[in-house]
């Protein structure tokens, strides 16, 4: 057996609550997903009105996806603030408050008075409780993540990982679900009441993450004595080039489904081509699919390899973004259903299952969860704002405009996966495989 093999003896069958771990970190990420998504919902269908009634729909519009893009400017600070306690004091602390922080502000939403009601402090009471949204979800992923790999098996980090990212598309779909019943509802109770119920998932929560424990791997950091004084720091300066690369393989995917999804959701109603409740039933499609195609694509990753999934997904995405529009454009629903299933269960959910693991193996333990946090949140603030470029595009360029956006953030993704390391390829499966036969179940974290 190898030096590295050996190193990895410890940890190589992972700790006894990896699944449980696992589970709980990707119940975290379904409240939160339902929480921050189901703002883009709203602002695609009703805040225009709500909060910016200009007599103008596409002005109120892109005044709702600019609050929508503020959330998204604050992610990568809540990201620092995340990943500076989460190598500090620990990955739990970092889950158990971001949680608390989302559904309080959530929970506000849907008590929000609206321009009709109070004036300009309607919305400026928007923004403020989007930016607190934007903070939690920016801290919440670095600790989901790295608590469900860092208790994970050696040879199933794709898979185990891949169950946190798989509560992204159960939250979408939760968060549809409640906006499809609700839009029956009629006035604001349409959008006020899915805000409103997300109080009850975020007590659920609360519990299971409340038992969730620590990360063996931080508690080994923290025991050795090689907690870094400030981490984020440290990251910038040993290892930027990480950050770099994965903010290019993150924009691919987060910024993707902001051209792809949230702001279809807007052209379809716009454009008359679907109504409220037909995009709602296509997403909800989609984001059903999304849930085991994340896990397939992440539990595939453990066989091939993090960056071919990555190159391949980011090659298709890359052309197909002229077709996406081009099928959404006849109007037949079958191909509305088709063009968001594709954009979401592929070119997004491919991008996802691959980065759950890929992230934290291309940072030290130590300065991990500062890094990859700082990665994936940074790219947040491109996709944040994308939805409110998107619409410019489109009414100086039609169509092509936001066709052409979504290749162009396709190619960023697949020049980042080709010019970054792969973490395990043959060689480190091989490893794994050695280590496995090698060391009993019973010397397992």
């Amino acid at each position: 057996m190898s030096n590295e093999a050996l190193k990895m003896r410890g940890h190589v069958h992972g700790t006894k609550d990896a699944k449980r771990v696992a589970i709980g970190s990707g119940v975290g990420a379904v409240i939160e997903t339902y929480d921050f998504i189901g703002f883009g919902t709203a602002a695609a269908l009703y805040f225009g009105t709500a909060f910016f009634p200009t007599g103008d729909p596409v002005t109120g519009t892109l005044a709702a996806f600019a609050t929508l893009g503020v959330g998204f400017a604050a992610r990568p600070i809540g990201g620092i603030i995340g990943g500076h306690l989460g190598d500090k004091v620990g990955r739990k602390p970092v889950l158990v408050a971001s949680l608390i922080l989302m559904g309080v502000a959530t929970f506000l939403i849907g008590l929000l008075p609206t321009y009709e009601q109070v004036g300009l402090l309607a919305p400026a009471l928007l923004v403020f409780v989007r930016v607190v949204q934007g903070l939690a979800f920016g801290a919440e992923w670095g600790g989901a993540i790295l608590m469900s790999y860092e208790h994970a098996p050696w040879k199933s980090k794709g898979k185990y990982t891949g169950i946190v990212q798989a509560g992204f598309p159960v939250g979408l779909l939760l968060a549809n679900l409640v906006f499809l019943v609700s839009v029956n509802l009629g006035g604001e109770l349409a959008w006020r009441v899915p805000f409103l119920a997300s109080i009850v998932l975020v007590a659920v929560g609360l519990i299971i993450r409340s038992k969730v424990p620590e990360s063996p791997v931080f508690d080994e950091v923290k025991e050795s004595g090689s907690i870094v004084k400030s981490p984020i720091i440290e990251v910038i300066k040993t290892d930027w080039r990480s950050i770099v690369r994965g903010i290019g393989l993150r924009i691919a995917e987060t910024a993707g489904y902001a051209v792809s999804i949230t702001y279809m959701i807007s052209y379809l109603h716009t454009q008359q081509l679907a109504d409220k409740t037909q995009t709602l039933v296509a997403l909800c499609i989609a984001s059903f699919i999304g849930i085991f195609a994340t896990m397939a694509w992440a539990r595939l990753t453990d066989r091939i390899g993090r960056r071919p999934l990555y190159i391949w997904s980011t090659a298709f995405a890359l052309l197909f973004g002229i077709p996406m529009f081009l099928m959404v454009n006849t109007g037949m629903f079958i191909f509305v259903i088709a063009t968001i299933v594709i954009s979401y269960a592929v070119c997004q959910n491919s991008l996802a299952g691959a980065q759950g693991a890929w992230f934290p193996e291309l940072f030290q333990a130590k300065t991990r969860s500062s890094g990859a946090s700082l990665a994936y949140q940074i790219s947040a603030m491109v996709s944040g704002f994308t939805p409110f470029v998107t619409t410019l595009l489109f009414v100086s360029l039609g169509w092509m405009g936001p066709a052409i956006l979504f290749s162009f953030y396709a190619a960023i993704g697949l020049w980042a996966a080709l010019v970054t390391r792969e973490t395990w390829g043959k060689r480190e499966r091989q490893l794994a495989d050695e280590a496995t036969k090698s060391t009993p179940q019973s010397v397992s974290v």
